[in-house]
Parts: structure tokens; sequence; C-alpha cells
């Protein structure tokens, strides 16, 4: 698939824009000292180490502050299916369209403040906007402990997607600092926080309802809400206070040396420290037929992952297991995400063939659903939704970070990455 950029074109086999870079330099040539990469390139020897000593230092430093934030992002998305089998249906009397109802309003909050949350990024600030989005999203979370119906439980999981929306800019902002062929793997790090936060809720869920349930006079779920409302609160000052608006302006942990290195790898990547939002080319992405194919593709995986999110502790009920035994259970099958995950990113960043891949993982979720309706037995189906978790869940980081690779410019980036996720609305 052809993706056509404002000054290049590119495929399910990205071209490396490192070519592109040596070749608009002056050609130096190789005696037989000089080592070559694996495009006859010469590569200064002294310069690959300091590129290796780099990417050490982005993956201890960036690429946490970033998994945080969408790790304390995710608990918060599905905290929702945990809260309601610890007491939340029957203390709220929520019919089974209630709860469907706050899931999905969840999702319009979310989905509708990711074209800004994308935008904005550049005039906002990433450790502002990020750190803020945090901030609100915890309170409001918190807050949700004074729920009292349907009515208001709504308006909150509305704010909460609201706040979420505007970390959107995340995947982007990795591509800052990451060159096209470490995108992928990095982002699969990155997402597969998600599967770990809705381990982590599964456990916190567990631990809670076999422990506080009716403390104080609260249900159990009142206090998923709140412990899981005080941590990302605590969490979005380390991010305003850590997280560098761009490789140039970084504070804390590079050298000059450093930030002068990230700042030509963030630009064999398209990046240019002084673009602009051009709001002009901010809707280019509609007139291109490649941008609804990507978000075909991207809705696909949304449907798959924001249902299994909803209502996996309901479907492991399902199966016959005792409330919980299903909060613990979901740890498994978010497991098998987690490593899903990591693995088909993986095989994108070594193969480049990201089509390829996407596909690959897709039948491995028809194959699981497959298995859920075909088998009637409890181990037989809750192994159909391991399946489900292992392929659907890398859906999203391939489909962005193969996007994030192929569009040049940030304000065509930022457009397309934003719309792509706002007409998921469309499917839920």
């Amino acid at each position: 698939m052809n993706i056509h950029t404002e000054d290049t074109k590119s495929s399910s086999k990205i071209a490396d824009p490192d070519v592109e870079l040596v070749e608009s330099l002056p050609v130096r040539k190789a005696d037989a000292t000089t080592e070559l990469d694996a495009r006859g390139i010469p590569v200064d020897p002294e310069t690959r180490r300091s590129e290796k000593r780099l990417k050490l230092k982005l993956d201890l430093i960036i690429l946490p502050l970033m998994s945080m934030i969408y790790l304390f992002a995710s608990m918060g998305r599905s905290d929702l299916g945990n809260a309601k089998i610890s007491g939340m249906a029957e203390e709220l009397r929520l019919s089974p369209s209630s709860y469907s109802n706050a899931a999905t309003i969840f999702l319009v909050g979310y989905i509708s403040m990711q074209l800004p949350g994308t935008l904005l990024i550049k005039i906002i600030g990433p450790n502002w906007q990020f750190g803020g989005a945090m901030l609100m999203w915890g309170l409001f979370t918190a807050l949700s402990v004074l729920i009292s119906g349907t009515g208001s439980l709504l308006a909150y999981r509305f704010l909460i997607g609201c706040a979420e929306g505007f970390i959107q800019g995340t995947l982007l902002y990795l591509s800052f600092w990451y060159t096209y062929r470490e995108l992928a793997t990095r982002g699969a790090i990155f997402y597969s926080t998600s599967s770990v936060a809705s381990a982590f809720n599964g456990l916190i869920a567990y631990a809670i309802t076999k422990d506080l349930d009716g403390h104080n006079g609260w249900r159990a779920w009142r206090w998923i809400f709140l412990i899981e409302g005080i941590l990302p609160m605590a969490g979005s000052f380390i991010v305003m206070i850590f997280v560098p608006p761009t490789p140039e302006t970084a504070r804390f942990g590079f050298s000059a040396a450093e930030k002068e290195l990230a700042a030509r790898r963030a630009a064999r990547s398209h990046n240019d420290p002084e673009a602009k939002l051009e709001w002009r080319k901010a809707l280019l992405g509609l007139k291109d037929v490649h941008f609804w194919l990507l978000t075909i593709i991207a809705c696909s995986g949304h449907y798959c992952i924001s249902s299994l999110g909803n209502f996996l502790p309901d479907i492991i009920l399902g199966f016959g297991y005792d409330i919980v035994k299903s909060q613990l259970m979901t740890v498994v099958v978010y497991a098998c995400a987690f490593v899903g995950m990591l693995l088909w990113a993986r095989l994108a960043d070594i193969t480049n063939a990201r089509g390829a891949v996407l596909a690959a993982s897709s039948a491995t979720t028809a194959l699981g659903y497959a298995l859920l309706i075909g088998l009637t037995n409890t181990k037989g189906r809750l192994a159909g939704t391991c399946i489900v978790a292992f392929g659907a869940y890398a859906n999203t980081v391939l489909t962005l970070s193969w996007l994030s690779m192929s569009i040049v410019g940030y304000t065509k980036r930022s457009g397309f990455r934003g719309r792509s996720s706002f007409h998921v609305l469309m499917v839920i």
C-alpha cells in the first residue's frame, strides 16, 4: 500500500530515510579500514558508539516516561470493567445498556479530543500537555467515589475520556527521538503497558475485593477508583518536570553532544524542530485514499481492543469462575497481549514488511474468535480469549507506527493520527 506524503511516497516496506540523508551529503571514499553499514555507507565507529549510548539513554529516560503515561491512562480506561463486578453494577442498579453507555461515553470524550491532542503538542508543550492530562483524569477518577447513579457515572467517564485524549500524541512524540527502524519496537514497549496496566487492574481489584470490600462503608469499586485516581496525579508532576519538549531542549540527562546527535537522528525521520502547526494542511488526509484504508484497519483493531478491555471481567465471569477468580484470570489474558505486542512489533522492525505483519496479527485474532465461538469447555474458551488478545493488541502499535513512519511533516502527521483515531468512534 503506497501512502503519499507531502514530498515522498512510502509503502508497507518503508524506504530508509538514512539513505536519503547520506545521499544529500558529500560522499567519502571508503578505504580498507573504513567500517560500512548494511547499506554500504561509511560509518565512523565513534559516531556509532555514541549513537548506541544515546539510544540506551533514550530507552532509560524518554521511553519509560512515555510508557508511564500510557500505563496510567490504560488503567483509567479499563478500570470500569473491574469496578462493575466489584459491586458497582449492584449498588448503582446498572442495567447492561447503562454500563455499555458508560463504556461508550468514555470513548466519545477520548476520541473527540485526540485531534487537538496531537495538533497542539508543540503549542502547549509535551510536558505540560501530558502532565496536565494525567492530573485531570486522575482527579476525575478519584472523584468517581462520589458517583451515586447512572447520570454521574456517565458525566465522570466522559470527563476522564476527554482528559485522556490529550495523551494521544505520545507515540508522535516518540517519533521525535527514534528513527523509523527503531520506532515499532519502542512503540510496542510503550503500548504494551496497556496490557500491563489491565493486568495491574486485575491484581488491584483482586486485592481490594478480597480485603477492602465494605471497609469504612465503601464497596470495593469505590476503592478501585480512589486508588487508581491518586496514582496518575502523583505521576503527572514527574512528567511536567522531566519530559523535554524536543531533543534540542532536554534539560536533564543529556550532554550537549548527545542533544546534537539526537537532533540529527530526528532529522532522519523528517522531524523539524522549527516546524509549526499549519492549519491549511490539517485536513489534507481526508483527500487521501490511504488515510481511509488505514482508518478502517485502525477501527477494526480498536473495536476488538475496546470490547475486550471493557467486558473481559464479565466474559471470564461467564466462563464459570467466581468474582474474585475472574479478576485474577484477567491477568493471564493481558500477559498474552503483552507478549503479542512485543513479538509482532519486533517482527515488523526486523522484516520491515509492516503490512504483512499486521495481516498476520489480524489473522491470529480471527482464529481466537473462531475458537471462542466453536468451543464450549472453559479452558478452551479461555485459551481462545488469550489468542484474541495476543493478536488484537498489536494492531494499534503496528498501525500507528506505520503511519508515523509514512507521513512527512508535523501538521500532516499529527492530523493523520488524530483523525484516524476519531473515526474509530464510528464503529464503537
